[in-house]
C-alpha cells in the first residue's frame, strides 16, 4: 500500500499498516521463524515509542513528539563547572527539539522542560534564550515561532542540508591539548595571537594549530564519571 511506511534504523523497525492486529501478529510470528537467531518484539498500537520519538496515529495522521526513556534524568553539564564555554553553549543549541515535535504545543512543552532543566543546573535565563535563538539564526529564521509559521519553519530546519565534514590534513595540522581551568580561559586567543606574531613569515606557518582541552581532575568530575 502506497500509504504505508517501513523505516529501519539498525535493529529498530517502524511500520505503519492497516492490517488487523491478529494478522500482523501472525506475520511477525512467521518472521521470527525465518532465523532462530533473530527475534522480533512487537509493540502495536495507535501510539508507540521509537528511538527518541513518540509517534501517535490520529485518524490516519501521524504526530510526533520527544520521547524520554524511563531512565532519563534532567541532568546536564552544570553551568558553574570548569569546562570551556563553547561546550555549555552547545547544550541548548544542539538539542533541536523542533525536529521531533510535529506540533507547536509539543515544541513549547519540550522547550520549557529543557529550560527548567538548564535553570536547575544554574544556567542563566538570558544565556538559555540566546542559545535557543542560535538555532533559528543558523537557518535564517527571523520571525518568532507561532502556530501559523511553525510548520514552515520546522520544515526548513528538517530539510536543511547537513554540512559535510571538512577532512583534516594530518600532515599539516598540529593538535595541542591543554588542561582547562579558569586561569586558562583566554589561552586559546593568546596562543593564536603569538603564533601569528612569530610564525606568520616562517615555513612552519603552513602548519595549522588546533587546540583541544582536557578537564582538571577534581571531585565533581569524579562523581559525574561514577554516576
Amino acid at each position: 500500500n502506497s500509504n504505508e511506511l517501513y523505516l529501519r534504523y539498525i535493529d529498530d523497525i517502524f511500520i505503519t499498516i492497516s492490517w488487523p492486529i491478529q494478522y500482523l501478529s501472525k506475520q511477525i510470528d512467521r518472521w521470527n521463524k525465518v532465523d532462530r537467531n533473530i527475534k522480533l518484539k512487537a509493540e502495536v498500537g495507535h501510539s508507540i515509542n521509537c528511538l527518541d520519538v513518540c509517534i501517535e496515529n490520529k485518524n490516519g495522521e501521524l504526530f510526533t513528539k520527544v520521547y524520554h526513556k524511563p531512565a532519563y534524568e534532567p541532568y546536564y553539564l552544570p553551568f558553574n563547572s570548569i569546562h570551556p564555554m563553547h561546550m555549555k553553549k552547545n547544550i541548548p543549541f544542539e538539542i533541536l527539539i523542533i525536529k521531533y515535535c510535529s506540533t507547536f504545543d509539543a515544541y513549547l512543552y519540550e522547550r520549557e522542560k529543557l529550560r527548567m532543566a538548564l535553570l536547575l543546573n544554574r544556567y542563566p535565563g538570558e544565556f538559555i534564550d540566546k542559545q535557543f535563538s542560535r538555532v533559528f539564526q543558523k537557518y535564517y529564521i527571523t520571525q518568532p515561532l507561532s502556530t501559523k509559521n511553525y510548520n514552515i519553519s520546522r520544515e526548513k530546519i528538517r530539510c536543511a542540508r547537513i554540512q559535510e565534514k571538512i577532512l583534516i590534513d594530518h600532515g599539516k595540522t598540529m593538535f595541542v591539548h591543554f588542561t582547562y581551568c579558569l586561569n586558562m580561559k583566554t589561552f586559546s586567543v593568546k596562543f593564536h595571537t603569538l603564533w601569528n606574531k612569530y610564525f606568520i613569515e616562517s615555513p612552519i606557518n603552513e602548519i595549522k594549530p588546533v587546540l583541544g582541552t582536557g578537564n582538571v581532575k577534581n571531585l565533581q568530575q569524579q562523581l559525574i564519571h561514577n554516576k
